[in-house]
């Protein structure tokens, strides 16, 4: 088999941080599907040659879709990519009304694996997938799986391993009927990847102050902080600080903060530690240890986006700070991306 035969539509692929790196791996990503149209313009002028099709996956028919791509039923060399963007199933605190539709996008994606019957099947997600098989749909997921005759592995991964430079903790999925030589990529030997590695005057990001608007699609942008805010920021401790010292300040610190809150909130990175998880409110402070290790701001649009691993010359489309910060949050990094379709073509290439 040539590594160009196999083909892949990525389901829920917002910005096209999986499609990118699938796309480095050698993978021919025909097409992305996302209901956001603000992803539209991001995912094609990066990805030149796969489409963007704005589609809801309830509303989606796997017959439209196999209209609209020309896709074949049991193609063996079709991947189908579901990297739903599920808040629901996530440890971190979300609007649990506001994200209850997605905890069903594992399901709606069956649909289109039960129909195609492709060769590969790939899902990422976080790990509260895992956790709660039964309810989250993984059970019957991969049940269905098994009864069509795939082998399925899964195992719940930290990107870090992985050549990403923060703590990410992930659930992985790799089916395929075609093959049994798959075999997860190997971790990465010697030191993994931390905050100095890539951020930093010497990995070329300049320093700006909070508040600074890059005008140019590098988007090396910060948001604006509060003379309250930047006090606070300003006393703590580089390199790793927390929010501690201010926090029972009768004029810095606040109620909640003497309690037992998030302690990461108002911190530091530290520069030689990986990131914490890049969130899609990584832009916000007061969302986690989301402060530059020694500038007086929260870390810019692009230097979430690096951390992602996104490269530097991908470049993000969107009307607000949020929009752009919702598609790095939400996005698979590329280079876990990468190893996972390599590791694909070479079960594919023996």
């Amino acid at each position: 088999m040539k590594t160009s035969q196999i083909k892949a539509v990525d389901f829920f692929c917002s910005g096209g941080g999986m499609t990118n790196g699938m796309r480095q791996a050698g993978i021919d990503v025909i097409a992305g599907i996302d209901f956001d149209p603000d992803c539209k313009k991001t995912y094609e002028k990066n990805n030149m040659g796969s489409k963007f099709i704005l589609s809801d996956v309830f509303q989606l028919t796997p017959q439209e879709l196999e209209k609209k791509l020309r896709l074949t039923k049991n193609d063996d060399n079709l991947l189908l990519i579901g990297c739903s963007p599920c808040q629901y199933w996530s440890i971190i605190q979300t609007n649990k009304n506001k994200s209850e539709q997605s905890k069903d996008l594992l399901k709606e994606f069956q649909r289109f694996v039960n129909y195609f019957n492709p060769g590969y099947v790939v899902v990422e997600n976080v790990p509260g997938v895992a956790s709660r098989q039964a309810e989250s749909g993984l059970t019957n997921f991969i049940k269905e799986l098994e009864n069509k005759g795939y082998k399925v592995k899964q195992k719940i991964v930290n990107l870090n391993d992985y050549g990403v430079p923060q703590t990410r903790k992930r659930f992985s999925l790799v089916a395929t009927r075609v093959n049994e030589n798959f075999v997860f990529p190997h971790k990465k030997k010697g030191k993994k990847p931390d905050v100095k590695d890539v951020l930093g005057v010497h990995n070329g990001f300049e320093k700006i102050p909070a508040g600074h608007k890059d005008k140019t699609k590098r988007n090396h942008s910060a948001s604006k902080l509060s003379d309250k805010n930047l006090k606070r920021l300003k006393g703590t401790p580089k390199n790793g600080g927390n929010a501690f010292w201010w926090r029972n300040d009768t004029i810095l610190g606040r109620d909640r903060y003497r309690g037992n809150g998030f302690k990461d909130n108002y911190s530091r990175m530290s520069w030689d530690k990986p990131a914490p998880t890049i969130t899609t409110k990584f832009f916000s402070i007061s969302n986690g240890r989301f402060a530059h290790p020694e500038e007086h701001r929260a870390i810019s649009i692009r230097e979430g986006a690096t951390l992602q691993t996104f490269p530097k010359r991908y470049y993000f489309y969107s009307n607000s700070i949020q929009g752009v910060a919702r598609m790095i949050g939400n996005a698979v990094p590329p280079e876990y991306a990468r190893r996972i379709g390599k590791a694909i073509l070479k079960s594919a290439n023996p």
